[in-house]
């Protein structure tokens, strides 16, 4: 009984819109990692959310990352539709050398300037914070572009997130970030075995 009671004051104290946040994050990765085009508009709502808890835990890069991804799931969603011809869906994509190169410095170079920035104001872990945006923003266009490692970024920066919503008691967002690893790890699968067929058939 005290578990249930423990349960119980625990989900009292949590807020509903970071429970409409969680939920329609995980609709979003679950159709993304299912090829599904809808993923985009459930994204926008989810997103939309998360600008507002992130401004009020003070978590200032993650706020500007969700405007950054408003931005994104909004072309993601122009060029999923944008299929071809011939095609049911747009066609899974490799990361190339360069690509990479330009993705690492750009971590790099974005995690150093708004970690130094973040310092001076009172952003929570400013240089993690910073680093896991930075990951996000190069992710979140490998998404869009349907670029199969994309899913390899979010299993990293997902694990640390976890740990950062932990310490900042956002206990749902942590869990839903423990499942967007999972959803990812599956993505990363499913969307292997899409590629792999899109070989076999223009062969």
């Amino acid at each position: 009984m005290q578990i249930i009671h423990a349960l119980q004051h625990w989900w009292q104290q949590q807020s509903l819109l970071e429970v409409i946040g969680v939920i329609t994050g995980f609709a979003c990765v679950i159709l993304a990692a299912l090829n599904k085009i809808w993923n985009w508009p459930v994204a926008i709502v989810s997103v939309g959310i998360y600008i507002f808890i992130f401004f009020n835990t003070h978590l200032y890069a993650d706020m500007g990352l969700q405007v950054y991804f408003m931005v994104m799931n909004i072309y993601g969603w122009y060029y999923w539709a944008k299929k071809p011809a011939d095609e049911s869906k747009i066609p899974v994509a490799i990361i190339t050398y360069k690509e990479f190169l330009w993705s690492v410095l750009a971590i790099i170079v974005f995690t150093v300037i708004l970690g130094t920035g973040l310092k001076y104001t009172p952003a929570s872990y400013p240089y993690i914070d910073s680093f896991c945006t930075a990951c996000s923003l190069v992710a979140q266009v490998w998404l869009a572009r349907k670029i199969l490692e994309n899913w390899l970024i979010w299993i990293f920066v997902d694990v640390i997130y976890v740990g950062v919503y932990i310490f900042k008691h956002l206990d749902l967002t942590a869990f839903m970030y423990a499942g967007y690893i999972i959803i990812a790890i599956l993505g990363y699968i499913d969307w292997k075995k899409d590629y792999k067929k899109q070989l076999q058939q223009h062969q």
